[in-house]
């Protein structure tokens, strides 16, 4: 906050950055708000009108303008007023989709911004809030709801409408604004087929003839869903071992209540056949997470071979690897393949179950 560079805030919407804003702006600096989807600072940043920013900034010395990524040349914009040594403001720009934000921000703002994505709760943050234990007995209900601020303290019935709503087509506004999709239908069959499939490798092609459009397509829609923080993919680690999988991806969702509302599916973890493909998610998503927020910079990838041996999530960091076993019940201990321990210098090997929730943390 003591710096010039620009912050930018990701996330997908409903994650709480413009309650971050708001939080921020409660501290004694003269910081002010700005909602970039209202018509006065709309219109005074897409006119490039400095004249009319210096008199809607006057008096401000930290600037969050709030939805950014719907100010066409946003990027551009930002860098004006980095660089012009009258205004001298600290900013902060949040968006809910990247492949806006990013793409018009980024270019023109190399070397002038700091970034930072911000998740869904993470299992550390409902700790701190309800306490260790009662968070280990809402493991399930974690699995099931996800962990959006605004879902997590709701009863079922809430949590369910509001996941829902939220899975129809709020969270796809950015990429219907902005991308200008024309039939959403595809973009739905897309994602359920994403959610079916979790956890597990995914063709391209497979999905384009599910869906009825060209692979070239498939491809487009599921990089709109990672830039709008609604999926992610891993792909495969490879470099020495002949049959290892190459170029093959696996998709999982940053919340895995949004992934059951897409199916809609809240039953319980007992007896459901997805459990495994549930927690593996789910550990997945705090393992980024408390990467992210460390500012650990992480690569993560699957490993897997042709004749079956495989490593749920491989970690590089410096060169160092950690290998990852999610088991969600398991009566013995997996043990690491011995072709990837003998090919590659792993570090650490972890199996987390339920009971090594902490771990986590």
């Amino acid at each position: 906050m003591t710096k010039k560079e620009i912050i930018l805030i990701y996330g997908a919407r409903q994650t709480g950055k413009s309650t971050l804003l708001k939080m921020l702006s409660e501290k004694p600096e003269s910081f002010k708000i700005f909602n970039c989807e209202q018509s006065d600072v709309y219109e005074a940043l897409t006119e490039k009108n400095f004249s009319k920013t210096e008199t809607m900034f006057d008096g401000v010395k930290i600037i969050a303008l709030d939805e950014a990524q719907t100010i066409p040349e946003i990027g551009k914009i930002l860098k004006l007023l980095y660089d012009d040594d009258r205004m001298n403001y600290k900013i902060i720009a949040t968006g809910s989709s990247s492949f806006e934000l990013s793409n018009r921000a980024g270019e023109p703002l190399t070397g002038r911004n700091i970034s930072f994505t911000l998740y869904p709760l993470s299992i550390n943050e409902i700790s701190e809030h309800n306490g260790w234990l009662n968070t280990i007995e809402k493991l399930n209900d974690l699995l099931i709801f996800g962990s959006y601020p605004g879902i997590i303290e709701l009863n079922a019935t809430e949590k369910r409408e509001k996941l829902l709503s939220l899975s129809s087509d709020y969270l796809f506004k950015d990429i219907f604004k902005f991308e200008q999709i024309r039939n959403s239908e595809v973009l739905r069959k897309l994602i359920k087929a994403l959610a079916l499939q979790l956890g597990n490798l995914v063709s391209y092609q497979e999905l384009a003839t599910l869906t009825g459009v060209a692979k070239q397509t498939v491809e487009r829609y599921l990089d709109l869903l990672e830039k709008s923080f609604i999926v992610y993919k891993l792909g495969s680690f490879s470099g020495h071992l002949r049959n290892e999988l190459r170029k093959r991806n696996k998709y999982y969702f940053y919340d895995t209540g949004i992934r059951n509302a897409v199916i809609n599916n809240f039953s319980d973890i007992t007896g459901r056949v997805d459990t495994g493909a549930l927690w593996e998610n789910f550990c997945i998503n705090e393992i980024i997470k408390k990467d992210q927020y460390e500012r650990i910079y992480s690569n993560f990838y699957f490993w897997r071979t042709y004749n079956g041996a495989e490593v749920d999530l491989v970690k590089e960091v410096d060169g160092k690897i950690t290998a990852y076993e999610f088991k969600w019940s398991s009566k013995r201990k997996p043990k690491i393949p011995m072709s990837f321990s003998e090919k590659y210098n792993v570090s650490e090997y972890t199996v987390l179950s339920p009971k090594d929730l902490y771990l986590l943390r």
